[in-house]
């Protein structure tokens, strides 16, 4: 697009809405619409329903100027949530910066299996926490348990204290370990649940995705290796030594829509039982769960 800032700094809220779905659009954004409102609305602070009021009215332009830059980012396929500084997730509102994945309405369905099953006084263990959004939303949810999560990122960590705080949950209930898988952990410390949305996307898969992850999306994060299942099955052998000793301990990983057949393959060889490939709300293989008695 030509247009310039200085030819729309005075023109109306409604100029200015129809000029982002156009430039959204042609930078190939599916959801132009939604994204042009949700970045309008962080720029200037209005609601729709004063929008329907007033949108004829001119914008001011310093909140013209963050709109624009806004949009321009955008257009160059800089995720929505980047730019806001916030994902929704769970029904908590979480930080997120480009250190950490946004999370997605697919990986509740980790959350809900996990949530599931909680008791009272057990102990939660979150491995690839990033923003915390896993282990935070089911502190929120089950008041009666405490967490831990690791992450290898130490700005990811970061979000996760923010994210802490934010949502209100005390720190003696969720403490941050910065380190890779489970050499972050203290000794001897055990749980009653690991869960983890790891790295799982096969690397020759990586260049394929859209922009907005290829490109924007923490790569650690995503890289699951040469088949995407090199964390998993980690994950899932290490957590052995680490479950409640003398009790059945669950075990609940994210995995791709394409991997429930050979994680499931996978847990049964490590001797999980009650194994369960759960679907996330598309009808795709989602979470991988099981139980393993240490």
């Amino acid at each position: 697009m030509s247009d310039s800032l200085q030819s729309f700094r005075l023109q109306s809220f409604h100029d200015w809405y129809h000029y982002g779905i156009r430039l959204l659009s042609a930078s190939g954004i599916a959801d132009a619409k939604t994204d042009v409102w949700l970045l309008m609305e962080h720029a200037t602070g209005i609601t729709r329903s004063w929008y329907l009021l007033h949108g004829d009215e001119s914008m001011p332009a310093d909140a013209a100027a963050e709109y624009s830059r806004l949009l321009t980012e955008r257009s160059r396929r800089i995720p929505l949530q980047y730019l806001t500084g916030q994902a929704w997730f769970y029904g908590n509102c979480f930080s997120v910066s480009p250190a950490v994945l946004i999370p997605r309405q697919d990986t509740e369905t980790l959350v809900e299996e996990a949530a599931g099953i909680l008791e009272t006084g057990w102990h939660i263990l979150d491995m690839c926490t990033g923003s915390g959004c896993i282990l935070l939303s089911l502190l929120k949810s089950c008041p009666d348990v405490t967490g831990t999560g690791t992450d290898l990122s130490p700005e990811a960590l970061d979000i996760a204290r923010k994210n802490r705080r934010a949502l209100g949950v005390q720190e003696d209930r969720a403490v941050f370990y910065c380190g890779d898988l489970f050499e972050a952990l203290p000794a001897g410390e055990e749980y009653d649940v690991i869960l983890s949305n790891p790295p799982y996307i096969p690397t020759g898969v990586i260049d394929g995705l859209n922009p907005e992850v290829r490109d924007h999306e923490p790569y650690q994060a995503l890289d699951g290796h040469e088949d995407g299942l090199y964390f998993e099955e980690k994950i899932a052998e290490e957590a052995r030594r680490h479950f409640r000793k003398g009790q059945k301990g669950y075990l609940f990983l994210e995995i791709g829509y394409d991997q429930g057949t050979d994680i499931r393959r996978i847990l049964e060889r490590l001797g999980y039982h009650d194994i369960c490939i759960t679907k996330d709300l598309g009808g795709n293989d989602r979470v991988a769960g099981g139980r393993y008695l240490r």
